[in-house]
């Protein structure tokens, strides 16, 4: 060392050394200046363009015409193929030669035909490596391809991130060339990074800091970046520092590599899949040079996707699979949104991912894995637990925009009481990569979690990524402290892929136990959660869902996915009930098992979270609208087909219900001339009937009063109906009570202004509510338009603005508990909210909303910030607001958003935000919602089974004239769902049928059947058999706990 005095000037000394290494500042006589030494041009550079991703094979194929350095291609969506001559020197024998690309886009690198580098200047990726150490014996003479995709790892908005694409933006390719690469500049330069880092993190308060500072000063002093001698003596400098020891207390963080790769948002479906090859070649390109580097990866769809588009790749991968350094980790085929999928799509999610990880890899995952979804229900631990899942990792509640969640590591109780232990890593990322200045804040107060949130996404496309603040943070972040002294760090680039870098292994790898920094190791999810389970005794539990105060925009933004996906789950359902019937009644009957899988893996697929929530560009819309239709065209098919076996073939009218109860409706049928009509049909349980019109115990009155409003009456319900379509009054005639508040009325549609803070497609922001309006421009006023005893309706329009309008139809069905509000929105706003709101004469301090397999309560009031942050929720079918022996339900067939506060209940309708569609939510839309007063609680009154009955249709079939009504299956519980009814997976002759128990109530209940049954066997989501079941002669008897769910594999 030198031994002249130094004045203590912490910023000279540090900017010294940020200079010594500065990209941009002196990098003629700094160190950075000498990273790459001699270079050559290429032999030949040609390119050609494709519209379209095609394959390699074809690619290599076309006419490839010469290309220079700072031309341009495009536009957007395209595909650049480039064709590289090179010729390494002779003299660079002994050296590390790399072929150095710098380009717009997202570039993959092909050899012999093969993927072997993914490139992107964004994600710290522009060399390939020729040779580690140039011999006589390699080629020196080598045709690469290069195939750049004309967008950018984060898409291609248009003025910023998440903007609508710029169709038709160009890029470049700025520089292209061989070079040496000085290993031993790279490695120096790397030990300075981390020096610098230590210094700027640990701050002026910490000794440990000030030993860092004059230790890079010294290595500055060392090093002469024109003698490569003198590199070691300033590299021993850093390795002293570096092996310094920790103690034994010191928290221990573990560092798994990752690429969070979404399978579509601001680029479509088809880019996703060459962004899993681009990171995933990449990845394995170091698990070859770096044997002790993990890297976890989920989503067993992008594994199938590059199953098929890289053969070659998933056999590699297959291999370090094997070696454990390939981790297939969350066992579900997509990280699917948290809040909107049926029970039954989450159930599938597990299935499909864990048989697919179980087949191609010979693993059962046992850690699920939802780093980036945007809230997360209260069933999905007794889900995780029924699929072998007992530990969980996400981070997402760190963006709470209101309150912080006060656990990294705890327990996490569900809806019935299962628990699963529960990781949030405490540096609140997923792709830990960020400098100081932009990552240092990491959500530690509440008012800066929205800003910082977006600071931290731009930081990843523009900064580069040093390891020391995010592990300082780690430790600085754990509100668990004391209790669990363990946690992840996960690394690499994410959300649009890329992956880790060597040099964040080679950070990494610098400070495994260096004195002031927690202890690094490389590690697994299931070396983790081990660790953590063996510490659990002081841990937390946290009960209830995990409820995301941010993106509540989501539950309502794309409306038409939000309403395929109700429609398409509902028609699975019914496929799957009405081909084991058909399969059971007729032996000739082919179960579609393939078909079904492949529809199944569809919806799973629009169920990513960034395609149901609505937060993704238009291509993305389109792709998930034709998945949908391709749903619905080849499931009505199956159905038709399914529902054919079942009624024998006739050619008289038949009714097929695929629900757990007997079901007394109005129903729309033909005559035997074609001409519609109606008919009030009675059908049994989960079985078929013929159509035998029968007479309601009171039709169904509708009568205009003098002021111009309509009555309607069908013996349960009385209502008057404003001329402007809002509800005067809704009467439960039995209970002699009104529902509809004093001096109010419901029905009554409202605009707000709509403009979050950045989030367009993903946020409502709280101070929308300040901004209501009243929908009251009539433009056709209330008419009826059916009188008949079965149905009455009336219709109206109002108009929104000059360029939006609604149209609703009223309906009251004989028999029926509820009224139903058929409705035609045409919409053209910007920025705007519609909502329908309907205030009740109903006193309680919560409501209640349905979620997957069972319900919960949120408050009505705002009491506290947790309240209030629940200004907008989301539900399912339905939601109730009820007092003692009194209540009102909303119902709805394919909407999730909604708002009670105090004794008003909302549902949310139509967004219209810009970014990152432009077009979101723009055109016609078709929905329908239902009001149901009741008396008794909501489970006394069936409010459940009438919300099923509204998405649930009754469907006509044919039947032979002399049929009689069959019922297959029955549940003598009314708080028993029977959900389910499907193959067994792996079992032939045999059926696996799933219920829930609905009320919250422990209860016992029979399952029966008509069909042949000859064993019954308990099995969990993934179909693994478990003990008998007990059948008697009345059929199965079930024990359940409150919301338990209960699956049964029957053996014919």
């Amino acid at each position: 060392m030198y031994h002249q005095p130094v004045l203590k000037n912490r910023r000279t000394l540090l900017e010294r050394a940020e200079k010594f290494i500065s990209d941009i500042y002196f990098t003629d006589c700094n160190l950075r200046g000498r990273l790459y030494g001699d270079s050559c041009p290429l032999e030949s550079l040609a390119s050609f363009l494709s519209p379209k991703r095609i394959t390699f094979a074809e690619a290599s194929k076309q006419n490839f015409a010469p290309h220079k350095v700072g031309d341009t291609f495009g536009p957007t969506w395209w595909t650049c193929w480039f064709k590289v001559t090179l010729k390494i020197p002779e003299s660079w024998r002994g050296k590390e030669v790399h072929l150095l690309w710098e380009s717009d886009g997202e570039a993959m690198v092909w050899r012999d035909e093969e993927p072997v580098q993914g490139l992107t200047k964004e994600g710290e990726k522009t060399s390939y490596i020729l040779s580690d150490c140039l011999k006589d014996e390699e080629p020196h003479s080598v045709t690469l391809y290069v195939e750049v995709a004309c967008n950018g790892l984060i898409g291609a908005g248009q003025g910023s991130m998440i903007a609508a694409p710029d169709p038709n933006r160009k890029f470049s390719l700025q520089r292209a060339e061989l070079v040496v690469f000085n290993r031993d500049v790279q490695e120096l330069l790397t030990d300075f990074e981390m020096l610098i880092d230590i210094i700027k993190e640990l701050g002026e308060g910490e000794q440990r800091g000030y030993q860092a500072l004059f230790i890079v000063n010294e290595m500055v002093n060392l090093c002469d970046p024109s003698d490569p001698t003198s590199f070691s003596k300033a590299h021993s400098l850093a390795h002293s520092f570096f092996s310094q020891r920790n103690g034994d207390s010191q928290h221990t963080v573990h560092a798994m590599g990752h690429c969070h790769i979404d399978a579509a948002w601001l680029w479509p479906y088809e880019e996703t899949i060459r962004k899993c090859g681009r990171s995933w070649v990449t990845v394995i390109r170091l698990m070859e040079k770096n044997p002790e580097f993990v890297f976890t990866c989920s989503q067993a769809q992008q594994f199938q996707w590059v199953k098929s588009w890289y053969p070659g790749l998933f056999s590699q991968i297959q291999q370090y699979v094997k070696k454990g350094q390939f981790i297939p980790v969350g066992g579900t085929w997509v990280e699917m949104d948290g809040n909107l999928p049926s029970g039954e799509s989450m159930v599938r999610q597990f299935l499909e991912g864990q048989r697919f990880f179980n087949h191609e890899f010979g693993i059962l995952c046992k850690e699920f894995w939802l780093p980036d979804t945007f809230g997360y229900s209260a069933q999905l631990p007794q889900i995780m637990q029924g699929c072998g899942i007992s530990s969980f990792l996400t981070q997402k509640l760190s963006w709470n925009l209101v309150n912080t969640f006060p656990h990294n590591t705890f327990f996490w109780e569900g809806l019935d009481g299962s628990k699963v232990l529960t990781h949030f890593p405490p540096g609140n990322s997923y792709e830990m990569k960020g400098k100081v200045e932009d990552v240092s804040l990491v959500y530690i107060t509440d008012s800066t979690v929205h800003v910082e949130s977006v600071k931290r996404i731009f930081s990843v496309l523009t900064k580069p990524k040093l390891v020391c603040p995010q592990l300082v943070k780690t430790v600085k972040n754990n509100k668990d402290k004391g209790r669990a002294n363990h946690s992840a760090v996960l690394f690499g680039f994410g959300d649009g892929g890329g992956g880790p870098t060597q040099l964040m292994l080679d950070r990494l790898q610098r400070v495994q136990d260096t004195a002031g920094l927690p202890k690094v190791q490389t590690s697994s999810p299931d070396k983790l959660f081990s660790q953590l389970q063996a510490d659990s005794a002081l841990l937390c539990t946290w009960t209830g869902e995990l409820f995301l105060e941010l993106h509540n925009g989501t539950y309502t933004t794309q409306a038409q996915i939000k309403r395929r996906n109700r429609q398409c789950e509902a028609l699975l359902h019914d496929i799957e009930i009405a081909s084991s019937l058909a399969l059971c009644r007729d032996r000739n009957f082919q179960y579609p098992v393939e078909k079904l899988q492949e529809l199944w893996r569809l919806l799973l697929l629009n169920q990513f979270h960034d395609v149901i929530p609505g937060s993704c560009i238009e291509m993305v819309v389109e792709d998930a609208l034709r998945y949908y239709e391709d749903i619905r065209s080849d499931g009505t098919t199956l159905l038709n087909d399914a529902c054919g076996a079942l009624g024998s073939k006739g050619n008289s009218a038949g009714v097929f219900n695929s629900l757990p109860w007997e079901r007394h409706e109005v129903l729309q049928i033909q005559d035997g001339a074609g001409k519609p009509g109606l008919a009030l049909v009675k059908v049994p349980s989960i079985g078929v009937s013929p159509v035998k019109d029968t007479q309601p115990v009171t039709p169904v009155s509708v009568t205009v009063q003098a002021d111009g409003t309509v009555l309607m009456e069908n013996g349960i319900l009385q209502t008057v109906i404003n001329k402007d379509g809002t509800l005067a009054s809704l009467h439960l005639i039995s209970a002699n009570r009104e529902a509809i508040s004093d001096s109010c009325h419901g029905n009554q549609f409202v605009m707000f202004d709509d403009v979050p803070l950045y989030w367009d497609a993903w946020d409502v922001m709280d101070y929308h509510l300040q901004t209501r309006k009243p929908v009251l421009e009539v433009v056709q006023p209330v008419r009826v338009t059916s009188s008949d005893g079965l149905r009455g309706s009336v219709s109206f329009t109002l108009r929104i603005s000059d360029k939006s309008t609604i149209t609703q139809e009223i309906v009251m069905d004989a028999m029926c508990p509820y009224i139903k509000f058929n409705t035609e929105v045409k919409w053209a706003e910007s920025h705007k909210f519609l909502k329908v709101e309907f205030p009740v004469r109903v006193h309680s301090p919560s409501a209640t909303y349905e979620i997957q397999f069972g319900h919960l309560q949120r408050p009505t009031h705002r009491n506290t910030s947790w309240d209030w942050a629940r200004f907008e929720v989301w539900g399912h079918k339905w939601a109730d607001l009820s007092e003692h022996n009194f209540g009102v339900a909303l119902l709805n067939d394919c909407k999730y958003g909604y708002s009670v506060h105090k004794n008003t209940m909302t549902l949310s309708l139509l967004r219209a935000p810009k970014a990152p569609d432009v077009n979101a939510d723009m055109g016609t839309h078709h929905f329908t919602y239902a009001l149901m007063p009741h008396t008794g609680s909501f489970q006394d009154a069936s409010v459940i089974q009438c919300a099923y009955n509204l998405n649930f249709p009754l469907r006509s079939i044919q039947c032979t004239p002399d049929a009689v009504p069959w019922s297959a299956f029955s549940v003598s519980s009314g708080a028993v769902i029977l959900e389910t009814i499907k193959q067994a997976e792996d079992k032939e002759g045999a059926l696996v049928v799933r219920l829930y128990e609905s009320h919250g109530s422990s209860v016992t209940a029979t399952l029966g059947t008509a069909l042949p049954v000859r064993e019954a066997w308990h099995c969990d989501l993934l179909e693994r058999q478990g003990q008998s079941a007990h059948v008697t002669s009345e059929g199965i008897t079930l024990n359940f706990n409150p919301f338990q769910i209960v699956s049964l594999l029957l053996v014919f």
